[in-house]
């Protein structure tokens, strides 16, 4: 048996809709479908709406004068898992998904005892939903931006939902979860928290 298998896990989402609460958010109910499916695998944690937060442009750990970010960035630098929620916009990810990933490009230049940046212990995954064609795209912009600044990612490590194209239905508006997004959810989650408890376990070595 794994000694490992029931390790406590933290993780949180950031949720990077466009609207400040108390609005509906398909990406924050997304966020929280994926945070209460990881509580099947002994992950806790919490989600984090950007929107409500004044998070200032720039690619420091604090850009002051009531930035938000440092105490997000504690948040980020306690847990194992880091989720990124995102509708879709143009095709592209939300302005303030971007912006999360310029803040997150400071680790690049933090470092632990040996060396390692912060976040390499850590794993990441993707939620993303819209009404437009795009979500393997907008999956493929933070995947490789979360690689770039130290995370790990799982296979399958992206849920998402997309709608009619030019049709006003969003995700929050559905009765039900599609069986297929429930299940690519339920995999996400299996696999992400098996790749954080392996980093905590045997943790990259230090080059």
């Amino acid at each position: 048996m794994d000694p490992n298998k029931h390790t406590p896990l933290r993780a949180v989402a950031l949720v990077c809709t466009l609207s400040p609460s108390p609005a509906p958010s398909s990406s924050q109910l997304l966020a929280e479908q994926t945070m209460a499916a990881l509580a099947e695998h002994g992950v806790t944690g919490k989600t984090v709406r950007i929107a409500d937060h004044d998070l200032k442009p720039g690619v420091k750990t604090d850009m002051g004068d009531g930035d938000a970010w440092p105490e997000i960035r504690d948040t980020i630098l306690g847990c194992d898992i880091l989720i990124l929620s995102t509708p879709i916009w143009l095709g592209h990810p939300s302005s303030i998904a971007q912006r999360v990933l310029e803040r997150l490009n400071a680790e690049i230049s933090e470092s632990d005892d040996e060396g390692r940046p912060l976040t390499y212990g850590k794993a990441a995954a993707v939620c993303v939903v819209g009404n437009e064609d795009g979500a393997h795209k907008v999956g493929a912009d933070l995947f490789q931006g979360l690689n770039d600044v130290g995370f790990s990612l799982a296979p399958n490590a992206v849920t998402y939902w997309v709608g009619e194209a030019m049709q006003k239905t969003d995700y929050q508006d559905l009765d039900k979860t599609p069986q297929k997004t429930a299940a690519t959810t339920k995999t996400l989650a299996a696999n992400t928290a098996h790749l954080a408890r392996r980093l905590k376990a045997a943790p990259y070595p230090a080059t």
